[in-house]
């Protein structure tokens, strides 16, 4: 699936929830992911390669966790970020396959996090990755066949920007 994402650094949590929630817009309840990150051995910052995840994911300790399995590619010349997921049972036979690919581990990223549906095919996220100060919020959009990567971005930068935030992020959490 082709998405438009637009990350940022937020200057006030609080502030940031208050003001949706102003509007009726309530994020989820807390939950937890876990992703370990493999490249392709050859892997170069920036270069359109692709990145391979493995995410643990629990959104209540009374329940078992979940695996998915994510593709994600950004396409630097276009903007545009590809990403497909699936749901795995069988997490460490998935692994081996992945090394065994040619992929290799370069980072691990846990994060509590919340989620708010904005219409269909919109999200954004609330996180608080561990290791990192503040939070940190994203918005994602499903791209039509046909949209304009360009005019997407700018919309959800300007949501960012009605909600006071525009301290803008284009790197990966592991990257920062």
């Amino acid at each position: 699936m082709r998405k438009a994402i637009v990350k940022c650094k937020l200057k006030n949590h609080d502030e940031f929830e208050r003001k949706l929630s102003d509007i009726d817009l309530d994020f989820s309840q807390i939950y937890w992911q876990h992703d370990r990150i493999y490249v392709p051995r050859n892997y170069k910052p920036h270069a359109n390669f692709p990145r391979l995840i493995m995410r643990t994911e629990m959104r209540s300790v009374d329940k078992p966790a979940k695996y998915y399995f994510i593709l994600k590619r950004h396409i630097e010349d276009s903007g545009i970020d590809v990403a497909e997921e699936t749901i795995i049972q069988d997490y460490e036979k998935l692994v081996n396959i992945i090394l065994q690919l040619g992929f290799k581990p370069i980072a691990e990223v846990s994060r509590r996090r919340q989620d708010l549906k904005m219409g269909e095919g919109n999200f954004i996220f609330l996180d608080k990755v561990d290791g990192k100060s503040g939070y940190y919020a994203k918005i994602e959009s499903d791209l039509a066949p046909g949209d304009s990567i360009i005019a997407a971005r700018e919309d959800l930068e300007k949501t960012f920007k009605t909600l006071g935030e525009s301290n803008f992020i284009n790197n990966a959490y592991f990257e920062i």
